[in-house]
């Protein structure tokens, strides 16, 4: 049997996910920083080019939590 579909806390799950995304790529630029003179341009690169994708990510976990909050209206 199907467990009912239960939305109650999605919003607080996708903010914390967006919380994480945003810790890791100041750790990430923190890294740089720090061992930037260490690094191979392509390591630091590859380091910028992961930034990126996680900032395309917290945009659509946005767009998710714009969603969840209309849905939550139409309850």
């Amino acid at each position: 049997m199907a467990k009912p579909d239960d939305r109650s806390d999605n919003m607080e799950k996708i903010a914390k996910n967006i919380g994480h995304t945003l810790q890791n790529m100041d750790e990430a630029n923190d890294f740089i920083k720090a061992h930037g003179n260490e690094m191979s341009e392509e390591e630091k690169q590859q380091i910028k080019e992961k930034n990126q994708r996680r900032e395309q990510s917290i945009e659509g976990l946005r767009d998710e939590i714009k969603d969840e909050a209309a849905f939550s209206k139409t309850r």
